[in-house]
């Protein structure tokens, strides 16, 4: 695939797929993640003499407008990561907007899924888009899973290639698990089998070991005829708990299971806690993190590896107590990445708010900002968006 290297930039208008569907409260954005990856690619093309043409969606208006998923309000804050000014153009005035452009300029395009072309992946609305632009690069890995107008079908139609976020993003993967230095460990932790089902099935055969955190491994630990009280669980899964289980003996990589737990009879802040054996939990009571002698283990276990990959957390991290399991193997792993010993990439969900918690994001190797394109990606499934970038 083609990276911003392997093209000649000077002049020419080029269409650059970003995700600024940044969260906003009372009319500013609350988080500048997606907008700060964004900007050295749009950064580099402007030095580079490019007219830069950028395209990104907003919410979910189903393709009609809807005046409060506007972009532009995005330009201002858009500009203040470049560091120059960003005009705004709808798109009906999208050809005027571009033909007045001079090199190194920047423009931002109204919210494409205000036309109903771009989820439906449409060749005539990508074909508009095209006509706009000589090059197309697509930055924006946490929409790679959505075969949509600008995503996927306008690739095909210009010459195409990566952004340097998107360039970052699948190098940090391929780390991970298409090359990574062995030992290799996955940490998957959430709410429910059910939703992961997928990757755990993925990672078997990848990883050495597998540690299954949260109310997930409440499912296993009940697979395994242990009593889980009124915790979390899916009773239901337990035979595929247990396929899971020994599909991993078949293929040599160790299941890793909570030691201890953290209990409480009540979910929220500041409850009474107890912490046990993960065989002594009474009746009425709820796990809700992992122990210290589990946390414990895990650290040791890191310490064995070369290569960490994280998607999602250790307990209900979101209230304290019940953070001190997910926050302590955060900060250990850091640790561990900072002192050049491990490899550490993480991404989906809840998972970039968890590390942030623990103040570990910045010490990973990668943490991903992309949720159903991370977990897309885990379970093995190809990405249109990537997908179209090839050959």
């Amino acid at each position: 695939m083609r990276t911003l290297d392997d093209l000649t930039l000077s002049s020419a208008r080029v269409l650059v797929r970003v995700d600024l569907n940044v969260p906003m409260q009372d009319g500013r954005v609350s988080d500048s993640t997606r907008i700060d990856r964004a900007a050295p690619t749009l950064a580099e093309l402007s030095d580079k003499g490019a007219k830069v043409i950028v395209l990104s969606h907003f919410g979910r208006p189903k393709g009609t407008v809807v005046p409060e998923m506007s972009l532009a309000p995005l330009a201002g804050p858009l500009g203040a990561a470049l560091g120059r000014p960003v005009a705004f153009a709808a798109m009906d005035g999208a050809a005027e907007a571009v033909a007045g452009m001079q090199d190194g300029d920047v423009l931002l395009l109204e919210n494409v899924r205000f036309d109903p072309g771009e989820e439906a992946n449409d060749t005539g609305f990508a074909q508009a888009l095209a006509e706009l632009g000589e090059i197309y690069v697509n930055d924006a890995f946490s929409c790679a899973h959505r075969a949509h107008a600008s995503t996927e079908a306008l690739a095909h139609l210009l010459p195409a290639a990566a952004g340097r976020a998107m360039q970052a993003e699948l190098e940090a993967l391929e780390a991970a698990l298409a090359k990574p230095d062995r030992p290799v460990a996955a940490l998957v932790g959430g709410a429910k089998v059910s939703s992961k089902l997928a990757v755990l099935g993925h990672l078997l055969d990848k990883v050495d070991q597998l540690i299954i955190g949260g109310g997930m491994a409440n499912t296993f630990l009940h697979a395994k005829g242990i009593n889980v009280g009124a915790s979390l669980c899916e009773a239901d899964l337990a035979d595929t708990a247990r396929d899971i289980m020994a599909r991993a003996q078949g293929l040599g990589c160790e299941i890793v299971l909570p030691v201890d737990v953290v209990l409480s009879e009540t979910f929220e802040a500041g409850a009474d806690s107890a912490t046990v054996p993960v065989d002594k939990v009474p009746d009425g009571m709820m796990i809700l993190d992992v122990g210290p002698a589990s946390v414990r283990d895990l650290t040791n276990r890191l310490q064995d590896c070369k290569t960490l990959l994280w998607n999602g957390p250790m307990g209900a991290f979101e209230i304290a107590p019940f953070d001190n399991g997910t926050v302590k193997v955060a900060q250990a792993a850091a640790a561990l990445t900072r002192d050049g010993k491990l490899t550490s990439v993480a991404g989906g969900g809840d998972t970039v708010a968890a590390l942030r918690h623990a103040g570990a994001a910045d010490d990973f190797t990668y943490v991903s900002t992309a949720g159903g394109a991370f977990l897309e990606w885990l379970e093995g499934k190809v990405l249109p968006g990537i997908k179209a970038l090839e050959g």
